[in-house]
């Protein structure tokens, strides 16, 4: 239904797409995956309004293919006084008001045919619309994303996380040929995150779904879609079987590096006799002999496999910090309470040790940004932090911390840069790289605006960081970079995740809200919570095996190990089949 061939596009600052192909059908669940500002959400905006957009290339979408989406960021309309039923039904409620209008229009009419023809176009687009059956519809599909609860709510009193659910469930049900979500899964809990889960697998049109969550990469999808350095590659079957077909070719990629950095190495030294010889002996089979080995040795460089999808390089994140705290308590909460319309949280106490990494765990809209920014701001009666702490703070509203109208450059200036050499280099570590530093703001993608976040909480080597959503937006491969980061740093973390990988790999313990307080729990026992409530244990456990088994072989790689890195390859090759 829908072909892209050979488009290429850019802007003036950055090329996008080099000649990239690809096609979608019926039934395919597609996931799209790429590094931030890859240009992900720029390809959805020319499939949706191609007429936009100066591109090359070919793209070619059935004349009768319609087209549902859900934007990166939907924002809930607080001035609409309607319930969430309405807002879902919103389009089949205003054909049956019209329907019924024509109805009684017909009591009092003299153009009876005219309003005829009225009264079947709408019974025909009802029809379409399969109008007879959408109450129920609309019920069975919130049952599936378990928001029943919500249905006589209004819209604008649902968190940001539900609302997006809601805006999922009204696309789906106008049944369109295509569906496009980007990053649906943001800021979801994991309850949420679920029902998108069963939402997305009981859809039965196509889907083109832009994500980073390693949960629904695992368990959704039949296709993949790489975009990566202008380049992009297609891939029938799960996310998990690509990943394994990458690493394979990895391999064998390295394996012929290797033996061609040692020719091109055997024929650098040839060379360099030959030239010596030149020096004190010019006759011209000599020369001739230098030139043929020198083209020959180029054409080597030349035939380099360049990979861009398969050695993506991580970012250097590294939370260093300039002065570390003795086992001490560094955030002190006694006796919290938060209200706006509701009371969200009341009797909150807890206290964080100079080292602990800690992780707030709730439903949406329970009041842990609100809780997080408190304790950033400092002013709040029933919230001590420590003399000697230094806090750095990563918002899940950009915003907040970042400038729409700076450029990069200007918002490191403004965080104490001295030179921009000096900025040109830190950033390197985070892939900000050439013209883009003299990009604003306002036209990043949310990926490059939350590497941007932790670039600067990175600069600030504070003791104390306080972390709302970092992996929001973040690409894979930045997300274990996170996670690492994290790992390694040695001052303390509070942070509000929903993303189970980051909590479990990272975290000592996590304080969960519970019956509108917080509570402290082990990593045990949330695992335990986790594995009864939303996820498969031991699905987690095989994939926790998988991790371990990949890093063997990441770590063979360094070695040049290929014997032992093949050997490997069959044993994660065998637990990827219980996955």
């Amino acid at each position: 239904m829908i072909k892209v061939d050979n488009l290429s596009f850019s802007f003036p600052q950055k090329e996008l797409y080099t000649n990239i192909s690809f096609t979608l059908e019926e039934g395919q669940h597609c996931a799209f995956i790429g590094t931030s500002g890859s240009g992900k959400s720029t390809l959805i905006d020319i499939l949706m309004d191609p007429e936009r957009h100066l591109f090359e290339g070919k793209l070619e979408i059935d004349p009768d293919c319609t087209i549902g989406y859900v934007s990166q960021f939907p924002q809930v309309e607080h001035n609409k006084e309607m319930t969430v039923f309405e807002y879902i039904g919103e389009k089949f409620i205003k054909i049956q008001d019209e329907i019924t209008s024509i109805y009684a229009e017909m009591a009092t009419t003299s153009d009876m045919d005219s309003l005829l023809e009225k009264y079947q176009l709408a019974l025909d687009a009802f029809d379409s619309m399969d109008g007879d059956n959408f109450e129920n519809n609309i019920n069975k599909q919130l049952n599936l994303a378990n928001l029943m609860k919500l249905k006589d709510l209004s819209v604008s009193a649902l968190s940001g996380g539900e609302f997006k659910l809601i805006q999922v469930i009204k696309e789906m049900l106008g049944s369109p040929d295509l569906m496009i979500m980007d990053e649906p899964d943001v800021f979801l809990d994991f309850e949420n995150l679920n029902g998108l889960k069963k939402l997305i697998n009981s859809h039965k049109g196509m889907l083109l779904v832009v994500t980073h969550n390693r949960y629904l990469l695992n368990h959704c999808f039949n296709k993949i879609i790489h975009l990566e350095n202008t380049e992009l590659q297609e891939f029938d079957g799960r996310y998990i079987e690509y990943n394994f077909s990458l690493l394979q070719t990895k391999i064998e990629l390295q394996e012929i590096a290797v033996a061609e950095a040692e020719e091109i190495e055997r024929y650098d030294s040839i060379i360099d006799n030959l030239r010596a010889i030149a020096t004190y002996n010019s006759e011209a089979s000599r020369g001739r002999a230098l030139k043929a080995r020198v083209k020959f040795q180029e054409r080597l460089e030349a035939r380099r496999i360049k990979a861009p999808f398969v050695d993506i390089k991580q970012p250097n994140i590294n939370f260093g910090i300039h002065n570390e705290i003795e086992d001490t308590v560094v955030v002190k909460v006694d006796d919290y309470s938060v209200a706006f319309d509701e009371l969200l949280l009341e009797n909150v106490n807890f206290e964080i040790q100079s080292t602990d990494k800690v992780a707030i765990i709730g439903p949406n809209g329970t009041g842990k940004t609100t809780l997080l920014r408190e304790i950033f701001k400092n002013n709040h009666e029933s919230i001590e932090i420590n003399a000697d702490v230094k806090v750095a703070y990563l918002s899940q509203l950009q915003g907040e911390t970042l400038k729409d109208s700076n450029t990069i450059m200007d918002e490191f200036i403004d965080a104490g840069f001295k030179t921009y050499d000096e900025i040109r280099s830190y950033l390197s570590n985070f892939d900000f790289e050439g013209e883009i530093l003299d990009q604003k703001i306002e036209s990043l993608s949310g990926g490059e605006k939350n590497m941007l976040q932790l670039a600067k909480v990175s600069a600030s080597k504070a003791n104390l960081l306080l972390l709302d959503e970092p992996t929001s937006h973040l690409d894979i491969y930045t997300q274990i970079a996170l996670e690492k980061a994290i790992e390694d740093y040695k001052g303390a973390i509070l942070m509000i995740s929903h993303d189970f990988y980051s909590v479990v790999n990272g975290m000592d313990y996590v304080l969960i809200i519970d019956d509108k307080t917080i509570r402290k729990m082990s990593m045990r026992k949330f695992r335990q919570m986790i594995y009864a409530s939303h996820f498969n244990r031991d699905y987690l456990e095989t994939e926790q095996k998988k991790k371990s088994v990949e890093l063997k072989i990441e770590l063979a790689l360094k070695d040049k190990n290929f014997e032992l890195a093949k050997g490997l390859v069959d044993e994660l090759e065998e637990i990827i089949k219980l996955l």
